[in-house]
């Protein structure tokens, strides 16, 4: 694949959760000389270790990552933010003449992030917030699809706060949100590599159940105690939700092995395999990005690219 060689180079490394992107990003990292910024919308909040499978302390001592524990998860943190943030730490990559690796299933913000699509600077409007703030989830999610069908298809549909936010963008624009693509020449040569291999669903599992083996629940249960609410927790993505719900009406110190055998498990690895698909419904529409089903794959094809090595 022939790139700007003027241009000062990032790796990007997408895909579906539990793809192996992780794993692959450090790999990369080690043999490149590079760092990685986390395009995770979940691993940006601190307390949440386990449920949104951040790097462990020694895998940060071995690779510098950025992006990871920025904020209270009392705090909302948007794509503007990431997008500040993320500039900031590609600069300061660079300054070390290392590599960017930006690895993560939120491509909503990696597109933002890299100029693929315009953040609508749309301000508060609190009445018709507080319209939509008295009807359901459901009803939110209905109304959006009729507005935005486009972004409807990736956003969690569960997510209140983030419905009302995306309506409002919509009334305002008379628009889809986000519409814009390639708005401007890239400032940088991007390499795309995507994960996705073909037993996904069992990774998926396996995955979950390690999660919980891990400590899971109890990092719930501490993240409550230290007073984030229960409205907040649901709004934290599908393990948070899952597992917070079933907290709520079983005894905390519940053995983990317990919620295994309830609805709430069911609801979220099938919650987490949906949210995969659309992960990939989102990627598909880069036709830059290569796709591969396993690390060794790539890497191989990264090792062909000497302007890399």
């Amino acid at each position: 694949m022939k790139q700007n060689t003027n241009k000062q180079k990032i790796i990007i490394i997408a895909g579906p959760t539990a793809s192996g992107k992780s794993d692959l990003s450090i790999k990369i990292a080690k043999k490149y000389s590079g760092e990685i910024l986390s395009a995770d919308s979940r691993q940006v909040y601190r307390g949440m270790d386990i449920g949104t499978g951040k790097a462990t302390k020694m895998e940060r001592k071995i690779v510098k990552h950025y992006l990871i524990d920025v904020v209270s998860p009392k705090k909302q943190f948007t794509a503007s933010d990431f997008k500040r943030l993320g500039e900031k730490a590609i600069k300061e990559i660079l300054a070390q003449n290392k590599i960017p690796i930006i690895v993560g299933g939120t491509g909503f913000y990696i597109d933002v992030l890299l100029g693929r699509i315009a953040i609508a600077e749309v301000p508060p409007n609190k009445k018709l917030r507080m319209k939509l703030e008295k009807q359901s989830v459901k009803q939110l999610f209905k109304k959006l699809s009729a507005l935005n069908p486009q972004y409807s298809a990736n956003i969690d549909r569960h997510n209140k706060r983030r419905l009302i936010r995306t309506i409002e963008i919509s009334y305002k624009l008379k628009i889809p949100q986000p519409t814009t693509y390639n708005l401007k020449p890239m400032a940088y040569s991007v390499l795309w590599l995507g994960l996705n291999p073909k037993d996904l669903k069992e990774r998926i599992k396996k995955r979950l159940d390690r999660r919980l083996r891990q400590g899971m629940i109890k990092e719930i249960e501490q993240l409550h105690k230290k007073g984030l609410s229960w409205k907040r927790m649901d709004e934290l993505g599908l393990e948070y939700r899952w597992a917070s719900r079933w907290l709520k009406k079983s005894k905390f110190n519940t053995p983990y092995s317990k919620f295994l055998d309830s609805n709430e498990y069911q609801g979220l690895l099938k919650g987490i395999i949906k949210y995969s698909k659309r992960q990939m419904t989102w990627f598909k529409r880069n036709k830059e990005i290569q796709w591969f089903t396993n690390s060794k794959e790539a890497l191989g094809t990264l090792s062909k690219l000497t302007q890399l090595g």
